[in-house]
């Protein structure tokens, strides 16, 4: 059977939608109608590169991962969810024995199966199957769009709560105001953090972040000629310290460091703002070989961790401080796109705006004929 339009990634920069079979689910799993999509920029590296590091595309594959849709079908033991509800789709499936999933970090699972990574087919078409404890049925006052906003979200819990172990009235700096970064510090003001400052290098950003959820912002100097990046990394940690008061230790020292943008010379100007005995958590992913100065973490005795998608809790936390209004994903959405416009999507994404100029913070693209209004 097959009424299942689907986005298929072909190869490098060709796509196209393709019909495809609607996925057959097993006891356990539910098959859920996509309403709602958000491109990760994930997605756009598989487009612009066809891999991700170690993850290559090697045949056609859906794109999409960051969903919300509506329960169709339900499986013979399923009890958590029926059809009807609406739900936000934890797009990774584990394999619930090995160490990693025992251990309760699933999200190490070698044998994970994560939609839109190679080869595992994504969220942009019409059905998709998951287990069915990872679909999280979405609160009256949450919509679908919000559901498929979870998933960004829920990374950024994942970096700021359960890794960066957050406590209250603590100071937090964020750097890379893209939409994980903006959520990273959405978290930490809603986990009671006395002070959140982003950092990035487009002054439009920076003012969306202010008045999103940030206390203070930077942007950095002009790197100057022939200035290595270690060198401007000194002197742009310096300034920071300076502009916004920034001390090593004591009440004006920095907690936490999140790194979402995986530019290196955001990565060496974190290291060297942390206070001492503080945390860095490294959120985004750029250039893979990036030159850190050791001596700063080990003489600072850092805390360095990488975070890696999202991990149990993650998902319910998200939900939770949403739902509550502690975090507000709305204005997060700058671009809608009906499924017909995919491709125009994706390009408007990658060029980071759309022809009329607007800057994009997260395109959300709707499921085969489901209107963009459709709440």
């Amino acid at each position: 059977m097959s009424d299942n339009p689907s986005f298929v990634l072909k190869g490098i920069l060709d796509v196209e939608i393709q019909q495809k079979s609607i996925p057959e689910i097993d006891p356990n799993e539910v098959l859920v109608e996509v309403k709602k999509t958000g491109i990760c920029g994930s997605d756009v590296h598989f487009l612009v590169h066809g891999r991700i590091g170690d993850f290559v595309v090697e045949k056609p594959m859906v794109l999409g991962h960051e969903a919300a849709g509506v329960v169709s079908k339900v499986g013979s033991r399923v009890t958590n969810v029926k059809v009807g509800d609406r739900v936000a789709m934890e797009p990774g499936a584990t394999c619930r024995k090995c160490e990693a999933c025992k251990e309760g970090r699933y999200q190490l699972c070698p044998d994970v199966i994560f939609a839109a990574t190679p080869p595992t087919d994504g969220t942009l078409a019409r059905y998709y199957r998951l287990p069915s404890d990872l679909a999280y049925p979405l609160l009256p006052n949450l919509s679908l769009e919000d559901g498929a906003m979870m998933e960004p979200l829920s990374v950024a819990v994942h970096a700021v709560s359960n890794l960066g172990a957050l406590r209250s009235n603590q100071s937090v700096a964020v750097f890379g105001c893209g939409p994980v970064g903006l959520l990273c510090m959405a978290v930490a003001k809603a986990l009671g953090a006395s002070r959140v400052i982003a950092v990035d290098i487009v002054p439009s950003r920076l003012e969306f972040a202010k008045a999103y959820a940030a206390t203070d912002i930077f942007l950095p100097p002009p790197m100057e000629k022939d200035e290595s990046r270690v060198e401007f990394s000194m002197r742009n940690a310096q300034a920071m310290k300076e502009k916004l008061g920034i001390a090593d230790r004591g009440p004006q020292a920095i907690d936490l460091v999140l790194d979402a943008s995986g530019a290196e010379v955001s990565i060496q100007t974190g290291i060297r703002i942390v206070k001492s005995g503080g945390t860095y958590v490294q959120v985004g992913m750029g250039n893979p070989n990036v030159n850190i100065d050791m001596f700063v973490v080990i003489s600072k005795e850092l805390v360095l961790k990488g975070s890696f998608r999202y991990g149990p809790g993650d998902y319910p936390l998200a939900i939770a401080l949403a739902a509550s209004g502690k975090v507000d994903v709305k204005p997060l959405v700058s671009h809608r796109f009906p499924f017909t416009q995919a491709r125009e999507a994706f390009e408007t994404t990658r060029n980071g705006k759309s022809p009329d100029g607007k800057g994009v913070i997260k395109a959300i693209i709707s499921g085969p004929d489901v209107d963009i209004n459709e709440a």
